[in-house]
């Protein structure tokens, strides 16, 4: 396939990022412009939230490199220091701006020529260049994998499943260069494992690889009222000992990484944010340069992944023991959800994002979280992708000057847990009481988790936006003395009758109903309150 090396899609200067201004309108940027006005922007509007993921992770580690007068958040001397490190920031933030000459110095200076270019012939923007010629077929003619496995959400194969659009690969559509940067990042972070296009670099010719180091994970950002408040807490502080003088984001490395040597160590900031991807990929530009209309993504290395603690994520640790991992995306579970691992100090079993400790006193209550999930499987399916952004709440962390905010955040969230739980069961339970003649309806009943029966689901669709209202209900100053338990077991209670339907004459139905009620109201017998661990563990 013939390469145009004269195009080129400057990613400093094109306007591909979308973004929303103060005042509410909506704009696109490049990264120059989004550095230089990022004291004027509201928030990312990325519509493909796995690459807004993505996208915050290479904006953390350009801000990091940026010098702020005469303090860059990467210098190694401030590394080894952390207080110092954390007043260097805070001053940062009280400049309240980008210097624009820094901009310019670090986008156009201190990294190698043609770096942000999509399209470079030699250095394309977070690709290799080398897969023209490694990914190729038995006749040595190149062997891409398609326009169509780049973009996520298009089916790929002759046969795939049209989901999200009508696209197939017997007729490819171009995609937009903007749009091609937004799913190249987010296949550099979220992309499958299993079966890829074979690049074939020795004389083996293997065609699988791992997933990302994102897939499945959910991540967590403290969201600031204007995008330069949001990059600059976004930066990971260093531990002591992290610091290393050869670190560089991949963009920055003199030469391309070696794939079939040991990866280098993530150092913190750039490798740890920009450098642990396990997919390699190539757009192939458009005649004019303005559109991908096919691209290759393989693999990038087989060689073992080098432990490392993304600084956005959650980590829950096994009940049973093993290695803590992290919390995965859920596209049926509510950020609120989450909310008290955020807050809470965290212990042995929950561990909130590196990057949510030591937040500046100053603009705490002003803060709040800003989530993006994929919900995938660890391999090849992806379900559903979404972007949730909480009130201001990051003023009630228990280190901060409201801790029994943060307690009562995790009594409110064990509680919701508790009777939704208590509620899956009455519903099932009501179900198989209602419809078994032959069972003594006062009986113990064993369920069938195969058979939960019609009354399951439509409760808990019903319970859990009821219970979201509850929980923010009970959380402003007015419901700081509502009982707790009895608010969601109100809920449940709404929720079981919401799903059974109107009151039937149906002898059966209504001995369910009633007895499916004492499940739920048996939770009020209960005493005590959660206690901490219980309430930051994982999501049920």
């Amino acid at each position: 396939m013939a390469v145009n090396m004269a195009v080129g899609f400057d990613l400093r200067d094109e306007p591909w990022i979308p973004v929303r201004l103060a005042g509410g309108a909506s704009a696109r940027v490049g990264l120059r412009d989004l550095f230089r006005r990022a004291h004027e922007i509201e928030d990312l509007e990325l519509p493909v939230p796995p690459a807004a993921s993505g996208l915050l992770r290479l904006l953390a580690a350009m801000t990091a490199r940026i010098v702020h007068g005469d303090v860059a958040l990467d210098d190694e001397d401030l590394a080894d220091e952390p207080p110092q490190w954390i007043r260097a920031r805070n001053g940062v933030l009280r400049r309240g701006a980008f210097d624009a000459d820094a901009v310019d110095e670090y986008l156009d200076n201190r990294v190698p020529e043609g770096c942000f270019d999509l399209f470079h012939p030699e250095r394309p923007f977070l690709q290799d260049p080398r897969l023209r010629a490694e990914c190729v077929d038995g006749k040595g003619m190149p062997n891409p994998s398609g326009v169509n496995k780049l973009v996520l959400g298009r089916p790929t194969g002759v046969n795939g499943a049209v989901l999200f659009g009508h696209f197939t690969d017997t007729a490819p559509l171009p995609v937009p260069a903007a749009e091609a940067a937004w799913h190249l990042m987010a296949q550099l972070y979220y992309g499958p494992s299993g079966q890829c296009t074979p690049r074939k670099i020795t004389t083996v010719k293997a065609g699988n690889g791992d997933a990302g180091p994102l897939r499945k994970a959910l991540s967590y950002h403290p969201w600031g009222e204007t995008l330069f408040t949001s990059l600059v807490l976004s930066v990971p502080q260093p531990t002591v000992g992290e610091p290393d003088p050869n670190d560089v984001c991949v963009w920055e490395a003199p030469s391309l990484p070696d794939p079939l040597g040991a990866p280098p160590p993530p150092t913190w900031p750039g490798r740890l944010l920009t450098g642990r991807a396990r997919h390699a990929a190539l757009l192939v530009p458009s005649a004019d340069g303005r559109a991908v209309v096919d691209a290759y993504v393989t693999w990038s290395t087989h060689q073992p992944a080098i432990p490392a603690r993304d600084p956005y994520v959650i980590l829950d640790k096994p009940k049973t023991g093993g290695d803590p991992y992290a919390r995965p995306a859920d596209g049926n579970r509510a950020l609120w959800r989450d909310l008290d691992a955020l807050l809470l100090k965290g212990g042995e079993q929950t561990q909130r994002p590196a990057v949510f400790e030591n937040l500046p006193s100053s603009l705490r209550a002003g803060l709040r979280v800003r989530a993006y999930g994929f919900d995938q499987d660890g391999q090849q399916k992806d379900s559903s992708w979404f972007e949730a952004t909480t009130p201001p709440v990051l003023g009630w962390q228990e280190d901060g000057p409201s801790p029994a905010m943060a307690l009562r955040v995790a009594q409110s969230r064990e509680f919701a847990e508790q009777a939704g739980d208590r509620l899956h069961y009455a519903a099932r339970l009501a179900w198989r009481v209602a419809t078994d003649t032959g069972l003594d309806p006062a009986a113990k009943v064993r369920l069938d988790p195969k058979k939960p029966g019609p009354w399951a689901q439509p409760a808990m669709a019903h319970y859990w936006p009821a219970a979201e209202r509850v929980f923010w209900s009970l959380l402003n100053p007015a419901g700081l003395g509502d009982p707790v338990r009895i608010s969601f077991v109100d809920v449940a209670l709404g929720a079981l009758d919401a799903a059974i339907g109107a009151r039937s004459a149906d002898v059966r139905v209504a001995r369910a109903r009633v007895r499916a009620r004492g499940v739920l109201r048996s939770l009020l017998r209960q005493s005590g309150i959660p206690q901490q661990v219980s309430a930051i563990s994982a999501g049920k």
